[in-house]
């Protein structure tokens, strides 16, 4: 009576171990196919237009944003230019798939506005079809407050790659200043950066220039970035912000 006793609880616990491991490897492939029915591939978008594009990732779950808006003498206007994640990549639905649209060949002419009042040279801009870019300020005693001492791209430019302009504009300049706050030089031309420092007294070194790899179309979540002009400045020491005066000595480094 025993032995068959003991048989019988070695074959219910069998029975109860097979069922258990059963509804566990049923948990796991459930949980496998829900999570791959979230997930999906990033189509090619580029040189689909805008809206062929966001009915192309809706229809898949994804959220398409605009980043940016580059000129191209290649690509046609309303059509993307780069995308982010790359086509072919799994990512899981309502993920946001970052472009930059083609704004088509460079028509507009980049209007001069070193020497007009900031809000002036705003309208001008605009009235072109551009936009104002950052916005730098530096301390001069020789021109009014608020008057544009430098831009980039210059005027008419060629080949701009945004259609944006960034301005370094003229801020009051106190009696006997004790020091100026750095401005933020990145991106400008190097000789307008110069120009601008020399202005109240600030020396600068001879720049260094160093060779700028081609930026890659876009990897991850990384945004696309825009090309870097030769001749513009990359970074700054001291940095934006810092504390400097007539003693200070600036060093720009410069793309060639």
């Amino acid at each position: 009576m025993k032995g068959n006793a003991i048989v019988s609880f070695f074959r219910v616990s069998s029975v109860l171990l097979l069922l258990v491991a059963v509804a566990l490897l049923a948990a796991i492939v459930t949980m496998r196919l829900a999570i791959h029915g979230a997930e999906v591939q990033v189509p090619a978008l580029k040189g689909m237009t805008v809206s062929d594009a966001r009915s192309e990732t809706a229809g898949l779950g994804l959220n398409l944003n605009v980043d940016n808006r580059y000129y191209s003498g290649d690509v046609a206007a309303g059509h993307i230019l780069t995308q982010s994640p790359a086509a072919g990549t799994v990512v899981r639905r309502e993920w946001a798939v970052r472009v930059s649209e083609s704004l088509g060949p460079q028509k507009v002419d980049v209007p001069d506005t070193v020497g007009a009042e900031e809000r002036v040279a705003e309208l001008e801009l605009r009235r072109v079809g551009l936009e104002v870019g950052s916005v730098a300020e530096l301390p001069d005693g020789k021109a009014a407050e608020g008057t544009v001492l430098a831009q980039d791209p210059p005027a008419h430019a060629q080949d701009i790659a945004r259609p944006s302009i960034n301005l370094l504009v003229a801020t009051p300049d106190d009696e006997g200043p004790d020091g100026y706050v750095m401005p933020d030089l990145t991106g400008l031309p190097v000789v307008s950066a110069q120009l601008a420092l020399a202005k109240v007294g600030i020396k600068t070194a001879l720049p260094r220039y160093v060779d700028v790899p081609v930026a890659p179309v876009g990897s991850g979540n990384a945004p696309p970035r825009p090309p870097v002009k030769p001749g513009s400045v990359l970074t700054q020491e001291p940095v934006a912000g810092s504390r400097v005066d007539q003693s200070t000595m600036v060093k720009l480094t410069v793309a060639k």
